[in-house]
């Protein structure tokens, strides 16, 4: 079955892939996040 989580090292591998996801999408949005608070302020 395709798919399973089974051992560590497909656990290991599973999380890893979705943190480096998660801080990517974070690094593109952050600064999009800060020129909209600043932009408030002019």
């Amino acid at each position: 079955m395709e798919g399973q989580i089974v051992t560590l090292q497909d656990f290991m591998y599973s999380t890893k892939s979705i943190t480096y996801l998660v801080i990517v999408a974070a690094l593109i949005l952050f600064p999009i996040f800060w020129r909209f608070l600043t932009s408030r302020d002019e």
